[in-house]
């Protein structure tokens, strides 16, 4: 939202515990012409209903965007959506990124996406390396609770429920086989939790924290054209959006860049299907909210029914007419914000009215949260109707502990209505100090005006660091008045506030290998160290290694003459004659001072998702073992931007030339020992498809050219490889998920398995998230199959690894996840992928 993020905080007017959920504090987003009324419209229908429903899913990307689209845009129903993990185990098409910090660009991506459908998020993991971590795919949901912890994720899940107490549920997927294991598994606790949600004797201690048991009203799960109760139009075109709910949908799933998310869709009718799965009573369903009440007057006529509390029904019923009010006012912003603070009157009113009424403890419990929700819709309403732009900020986004900065707050009115009482404050958490430079409070605030206040910030010396999965650790307040009745926005940054060490240290490489046969060469590291602190300092580098190894320099001092200077400082390690095979860790500290600093701030910045940070240790990963590696192979690597294996061959002692689409075109491919294509290459590398013939001359005439997995949907097809290699589907049934899964070496004695370095059985242990993956279904007769693998109990595949004579070369094609295990610096994975790219002819 282009006036600054609003971030839904539940002050608790109850003993309920209520807390609204964002992922990361939102990034600023560029002026377009979704503004002014449509983001007024968006803004009041939710005044109109008092019905929630709640979307769950597994990883990002998960959510029914066009069905969220249609309940929350479409209709204004408070609408929800959990997501259980970060999506860390997914792939990456924008960047190398993978595991948590490809996490985190999904997460901005869904907070993202689901801004503009207008849904509130709540994430069951709940910081870098949670528990409920995307492991990669799964088969099972009894695996996937398993590693992920059962209790842990049942309890987040019921938590939220019991936060967010939605009316109707819906999981995104079924508990089929054909599924991903964590999809299947957030639908058996889905499912679950629609009894247990209301069980106070199902966790407990959420009842001493505050909250209540809360009855889910209906369970919804998806289905066919053939077999349902609800048929949701998704087609149904909004004038006001100009767009289908389905291509609003797709418009949020463009946000998942990452994954490749976002289609474009005709418009023209279009429907989702549900089906019944469970509800507190049976009916003829034809919507979601039949039989549930879907707006003040229908909470009235329930309270009506019971006979008693005339005073609640009466305001009930008021704030039905003020939502109506204020939906007749639209287009006219000051008769909508007149309208607004009208309603926000009326809520006042009867959140006192139903504190003082007789009716039941849960009931009076149900209807304060929904006043609340409505309170803070009205809030947000209050702000697009009076054209308020309020704003935070800092002198700078990037501080270190102990560090004293100034922000400044401003709200701007673009709206005929004249503000009054108008005070602005800054939030901060607990052990900042803030001290106002100047005025806070304003008499009023008119057309075309600002009013600002500048605040001191002082951050203790013993400040946490950024948590990127934390709300923002700043926010501004507007408090004001208008008819006599008050209003608040809340407002994050635009840009993220980290506190960040002092001094940030990366280091190169981050993994390597030590090789056993050679511990007398010196591993060379490099550390640039980045200066976080402010102004000119000084710190000294060293590095922390091994028992028994050397460090030379033992310690160097870098000298910055201002902040966000970089500086680069060369160490060589050496490692002990005799050194075991086995994993160690060197580590960088910059000291200065009082202050150590061993972290890296890994800066993690897209133009959709804006920039955000990932800490973590300054450290580089050393796996020691045996490797031979030819002397002079020289290898052209053809890089589909989702791997950087290139890297780790250089490190290995290998001679690599990233090839780009004018090599691939017209350079003379001979010169190269092998050619490697990365995974899905033929999908992002459009040269290839037009040079492929010339890949093919390359192996015929002696070349040796290695190609990794492809999806079908990368363009691959069956005649690009020499001998026909078609891809197995459906997907999920071709691929091996179990990275400790049985191999078995068909060709022994194939030069892939004996040289330079002798393959055995050793060789597959200790593998990460799984082993293969869209595993060809069909290959020619040509193919010597190299391995067979499978998950435990399923029928293994043959052709995982296929290799064939073509002409005087060879042709190898794979679909073990290499662009895992190498950089995981898996011994076996490194020994093997040398011999493939070392195969003579």
């Amino acid at each position: 939202m282009k006036k600054g993020t609003w971030r839904k905080v539940f002050t608790s007017i109850t003993s309920v515990a209520v807390v609204g959920s964002l992922l990361l504090p939102s990034m600023a987003q560029p002026v377009s012409a979704d503004r002014g009324v449509v983001d007024l419209w968006k803004s009041i229908k939710p005044l109109t209903t008092i019905a929630s429903a709640m979307n769950t899913g597994a990883h990002p990307d998960d959510e029914h965007s066009a069905m969220l689209a249609y309940l929350s845009l479409g209709r204004g129903v408070n609408t929800l959506s959990v997501i259980a993990n970060r999506g860390e185990g997914g792939q990456n098409e924008i960047g190398s990124e993978l595991g948590n910090a490809l996490g985190i660009i999904r997460s901005r991506e869904l907070q993202e996406a689901s801004k503009i459908t207008n849904v509130t998020l709540g994430m069951l993991s709940e910081q870098i390396n949670d528990p409920i971590f995307d492991f990669g795919f799964s088969k099972s949901p009894d695996e996937t609770l398993q590693k992920w912890g059962d209790s842990v994720v049942y309890e987040r899940l019921i938590r939220k429920i019991r936060e967010l107490r939605p009316d109707v549920v819906i999981p995104s997927f079924l508990n089929e086989e054909s599924t991903h294991g964590h999809h299947r598994a957030i639908n058996v606790i889905t499912v679950r939790a629609f009894k247990d949600a209301a069980n106070p004797e199902v966790f407990p201690e959420h009842l001493k924290n505050g909250l209540q048991p809360w009855q889910i009203k209906k369970l919804y799960l998806p289905a066919n054209d053939k077999d349902y109760n609800v048929a949701v139009p998704v087609g149904d075109y909004d004038e006001i959006y100009g767009a289908s709910y389905v291509q609003l949908g797709e418009e949020s799933r463009f946000m998942h860049k990452s994954q490749g998310m976002g289609r474009h869709v005709d418009e023209g009718p279009s429907f989702n299907y549900y089906k019944l799965n469970s509800a507190v009573k049976s009916e003829k369903e034809n919507d979601f909210f039949d039989g549930i009440a879907f707006s003040f007057d229908d909470l009235a006529k329930e309270i009506e029914a019971k006979g008693k509390d005339n005073k609640v029904i009466k305001d009930l019923r008021a704030l039905h007419k003020d939502a109506e009010e204020v939906v007749k006012a639209y287009p006219v912003f000051s008769d909508v914000a007149r309208e607004v603070q009208e309603m926000k009157a009326d809520v006042e009113t009867a959140v006192s009215d139903v504190k003082a009424s007789t009716l039941d403890a849960s009931v009076k419990t149900d209807l304060l949260y929904r006043l609340q929700v409505k309170d803070d819709q009205l809030n947000k309403a209050g702000m697009e109707a009076s054209s308020l732009v309020v704003k935070v900020k800092p002198e700078t986004g990037e501080i270190v502990a102990g560090q004293t900065v100034k922000m400044v707050v401003s709200a701007y009115s673009g709206g005929k209505n004249n503000l009054k009482n108008v005070e602005l404050g800054l939030n901060v958490p607990e052990g900042w100090t803030t001290k106002a430079v100047g005025n806070t409070k304003f008499d009023q605030l008119s057309y075309n005006k600002t009013v600002s206040a500048t605040f001191e910030v002082q951050v203790p010396k013993n400040a946490v660091e950024f948590q990127v999965y934390q709300p923002s650790v700043v926010s501004a307040d507007l408090l004001y008045q208008l008819n006599n009745v008050s209003g608040k926005i809340r407002v994050t940054p635009s840009n993220q506030v980290a506190v960040l060490p002092a001094f940030a240290m990366s280091l190169s490489p981050e993994a390597t290998v030590l090789n056993t046969l050679k511990t007398e060469e010196p591993l060379p590291v490099k550390v640039t160290v980045r200066n976080y602190s402010p102004g000119a300092t000084k710190t000294s580098i060293s590095l922390n290694v091994p028992k028994d190894w050397n460090v030379t320099p033992a310690s160097q001092e870098v000298n910055f003459a201002a902040k966000g200077e970089t500086k680069p400082v060369t160490f060589q390690v050496k490692a002990p004659a005799g050194t075991a095979v086995g994993k160690y860790t060197v580590t960088a500290v910059a000291t200065s001072g009082e202050v150590t600093s061993k972290e890296n701030v890994q800066i993690i910045d897209y133009p959709h998702i804006g920039k955000t940070y990932l800490i973590q240790p300054a450290e580089l990963k050393i796996q020691a073992f045996d490797l031979k590696v030819p002397t002079g192979l020289k290898v052209g690597y053809v890089s589909s931007g989702f791997d950087n294996i290139d890297q780790y061959l250089t490190q290995f002692g290998v001679n690599v030339t990233k090839l780009d689409d004018k090599a691939i075109q017209s350079a003379d491919l001979s010169q190269y020992d092998t050619i490697v294509l990365g995974i899905r290459a033929y999908g992002f590398r459009p040269e290839l498809l037009s040079s492929n013939q010339r890949l093919l001359s390359y192996v015929e005439n002696g070349g040796n050219l290695v190609v990794q997995y492809h999806k079908p949907e990368d363009k691959w097809k069956p005649e690009l490889a020499p001998y026909p290699i078609k891809i197995g589907e459906p997907l999920i049934q071709w691929r091996v998920t179990d990275e400790n899964s049985k191999v078995t070496m068909l060709a022994p004695d194939h030069p892939i398995f004996t040289t330079p370095n002798k393959i055995t059985d050793a060789d597959w242990n200790n593998w990460i998230q799984d082993r293969s993956a869209y595993n060809p279904s069909e290959w020619g007769k040509e193919y010597t199959q190299l391995i067979s693998n499978g998950d435990a109990g399923e029928k293994e595949f043959t052709g995982t690894f296929l290799s064939a004579k073509y002409g005087k070369g060879t042709y190898t094609y794979s679909s073990l996840v290499w662009y895992r295990e190498i950089p995981n610096l898996v011994p076996g994975s490194i020994r093997l992928f040398v011999n493939m790219i070392s195969l003579k002819q």
